[in-house]
């Protein structure tokens, strides 16, 4: 479908006063959002307006009874400068099957892209020029509907706004095995990116780091034995020459970067099992010569290359280097910003926006 976006321009950017040596996490937006209103059973109206407050009832329905989610997606410029989004689709279809999860409405896959491609071609002076940098995209949609009562509602709002960012993590990390609290159960809410799964995770994130740590490795939450998934990251760890990573059971989030590294250690001829591993399984590989690399991957951090992994008591080794996860990382940096041929058919051009 052919959609018209209206967009209403600020009189004055504001990127000028950004420094892109110096990008502050998660403080500093764009000069416009896009949002798009559901009433009625059908959404309407989408538009770009000025980044802003957005007026909001006491009673709006996702502040008592939680239906919010959200994605995570960045925008990066090619070798000639043109603004690029990488895998744009997998998130339309990732938000909507979060969005049924949670009883929420499905958002147009086509308009989900199109808003994306339109405000990024707007705001692509916003994107950062250098290595491990990008413009991060944050489409969310929430219940806005005032009502106290338990039911879904009927009033909806989608966003999308964004946020320039730098690399994030710079050195190897070290993770806590959590054994109390639980990041997901089966049949709960930990394959949809909903906002209270993120939530339940700050507490026992602080506490961890308070132990020395960078992030939790989460475990299931039946018997604490299978791991699941780093801070919000997807896991994935070489044993003896093969890369395996926990499967997808309904509690660990269907990543698109995962997806990604699957494909690219596939291509390079490396064997990929998905299935379940146990935490003993890693102590053993670590103790017995097996266990080779482990990283964690993610739209946020890209890839996270893992050192050590603490529990009450012992700290299981991982590696102090990571070969092929640095040649992952590497491999899908280049891709994203057109170094390298886009084989896989990834990334997408927006419009550019004249200057």
């Amino acid at each position: 479908m052919n959609y018209t976006i209206p967009i209403t321009k600020v009189e004055q950017s504001k990127v000028h006063a950004l420094d892109f040596d110096n990008i502050p996490l998660g403080t500093s937006f764009t000069d416009h959002m896009f949002i798009c209103d559901y009433e009625n059973g059908q959404w309407v109206n989408p538009r770009i307006v000025p980044m802003g407050m957005i007026p909001t009832h006491p009673a709006a329905m996702a502040l008592h009874y939680g239906q919010a989610i959200f994605e995570g997606m960045k925008a990066y410029k090619d070798t000639q400068g043109e603004p690029m989004l990488f895998r744009p689709e997998q998130n339309a279809r990732r938000l909507n099957k979060s969005a049924d999860r949670m009883g929420m409405p499905n958002f147009p896959e086509d308009l989900f892209v199109e808003g994306l491609k339109e405000l990024v071609s707007l705001e692509h002076n916003w994107i950062p020029p250098k290595e491990g940098s990008a413009l991060y995209l944050r489409p969310f949609m929430y219940a806005d509907e005032p009502f106290i009562g338990m039911r879904a509602a009927t009033h909806y709002k989608f966003i999308i706004m964004a946020s320039p960012s730098g690399p994030f993590f710079s050195k190897r990390i070290k993770l806590w095995a959590e054994k109390h609290f639980i990041r997901a159960a089966h049949g709960g809410t930990g394959e949809a990116k909903a906002a209270g799964n993120y939530a339940a995770a700050i507490r026992p994130t602080e506490l961890a780091k308070a132990k020395g740590y960078d992030q939790v490795l989460w475990l299931d939450a039946a018997e604490h034995k299978y791991i699941q998934e780093v801070g919000t990251m997807n896991i994935f760890f070489k044993i003896n020459g093969e890369f395996i990573t926990p499967k997808l059971d309904g509690s660990v989030l269907d990543g698109i970067t995962r997806k990604s590294v699957i494909d690219i250690l596939k291509d390079k001829g490396f064997k990929v099992t998905e299935r379940l591993i146990t935490l003993a399984e890693i102590r053993e590989a670590s103790l017995n010569g097996t266990l080779e690399e482990a990283f964690g991957a993610g739209t946020a951090v890209g890839i996270a290359y893992i050192q050590d992994i603490g529990l009450e008591g012992e700290t299981i080794h991982v590696s102090d280097e990571s070969p092929v996860g640095l040649h992952v990382n590497d491999t899908l940096n280049a891709i994203k910003t057109g170094r390298l041929e886009d084989k896989f058919g990834w990334m997408l051009k927006t419009r550019k926006e004249l200057a």
